[in-house]
């Protein structure tokens, strides 16, 4: 027996050590040392086999990558939201039955009424694509307090609230106006003091114009010959609720465990009644920020992926194997890197949920 031990320990040793080198290489074949590259953390049954960046955080100054770069999160900004809301509930200051009239007067009546805070956290609102509404020869950016000018005149939606999903950066940016009109706070202000400080992620922040970010990565993407140009905003990427959040690896990993734990809200108890299965996905659901799977009634399997002008996202949470899989890109249109790395650890982890079939229909 004590053989047979040794040599399970041994076996245990080599493949700790050859994960970390296989991850390794893929990070370096994906991510050129000289161009924009990722930050890729892995965590496996509460370890970390991986906390690492390869690559540029900007191109100009030539500051490589590191576990500290702060990455535009996109739509994994999306979660963060969904937190603030919780947040407001838990202090009893609204409730998710509560529509849109209570906290937008103006609100077109036949839309605002029938619109709950649980369609616009699930999806499920209707609420029209306030990217439709903007004119193709518009140069300036959006903010979140005009898309809600752009949506309440709107007298129409998709489809029935509450009836189907269909992914919509218009609900995440009126729940940032909601946080506004009950907490009389900016939003930045709101989720810096409520949700930042106390995880301890110090360095996480939003996005406005002329603001400093720490430790910023700039955003990039390739043009058609495969050469790279700066593409740090979009007409679209100021816009708080659907994707401004900025935060590195360091500071994600506290937001992860804060969620395992239920420091701030448990999330998984509240995705028992706020999801919405998504049509054609049999064990795929959505809600508060995540999709996800269930296994006996439970939120099992957490994913998101985020993608804007210049940068890509993918995160995966496993809480009840202690796992977390987060790769953050300063390059548009680079998810493959997330495939890559899904492979080298498909062989030491089983992961069901469709990442790719749901990350489509965030585009």
């Amino acid at each position: 027996m004590k053989i047979l031990a040794f040599w399970c320990c041994m076996l245990h040793t080599v493949l700790a050590q050859k994960l970390p080198a296989a991850l390794d290489s893929v990070m370096h074949r994906n991510f050129p040392a000289d161009q924009p590259g990722g930050a890729l953390l892995v965590v496996i049954d509460g370890k970390i086999v991986y906390n690492r960046g390869v690559g540029l955080a900007n191109l100009e100054t030539k500051t490589p990558l590191s576990p500290e770069t702060n990455f535009r999160m996109a739509s994994v900004s999306k979660q963060f939201t969904a937190m603030c809301i919780l947040l407001l509930e838990k202090q009893k200051k609204l409730s998710l039955e509560d529509n849109l009239l209570k906290f937008f007067p103006d609100f077109n009546p036949n839309v605002g009424k029938t619109i709950k805070l649980r369609h616009l956290l699930t999806h499920t609102s209707g609420i029209l694509d306030y990217e439709s509404l903007l004119s193709s020869s518009r140069k300036e950016q959006i903010f979140d307090a005009e898309v809600l000018t752009l949506l309440q005149s709107q007298d129409s939606t998709y489809f029935e609230p509450g009836s189907r999903f269909r992914y919509s950066n218009s609900a995440f940016c009126l729940l940032t106006q909601v946080v506004e009109r009950v907490t009389k706070k900016p939003y930045l202000a709101f989720i810096t003091e409520s949700l930042f400080k106390p995880l301890g992620m110090n360095q996480t922040t939003l996005y406005e114009p002329k603001r400093p970010i720490p430790n910023r990565a700039m955003g990039y993407a390739r043009n058609q010959d495969q050469t790279i140009r700066f593409s740090d905003q979009s007409v679209t990427s100021g816009t708080k609720g659907d994707g401004c959040v900025y935060t590195s690896l360091a500071d994600y990993k506290k937001w992860s465990d804060a969620l395992t734990t239920g420091q701030l809200v448990d999330v998984g108890e509240k995705l028992k009644t706020i999801h919405h299965q998504i049509e054609g996905q049999p064990n795929g659901f959505y809600g508060l920020g995540w999709f996800f799977t269930q296994t006996n009634g439970e939120a099992s399997e957490f994913f998101h992926s985020g993608s804007t002008c210049g940068f890509s996202n993918c995160v995966v949470r496993i809480p009840q194997k202690k796992t977390l899989i987060v790769l953050f890109s300063n390059l548009a249109d680079n998810h493959r890197p997330f495939a890559d790395v899904l492979n080298v650890l498909k062989a030491d982890m089983e992961i069901s949920i469709d990442v790719w079939a749901l990350h489509n229909l965030t585009n």
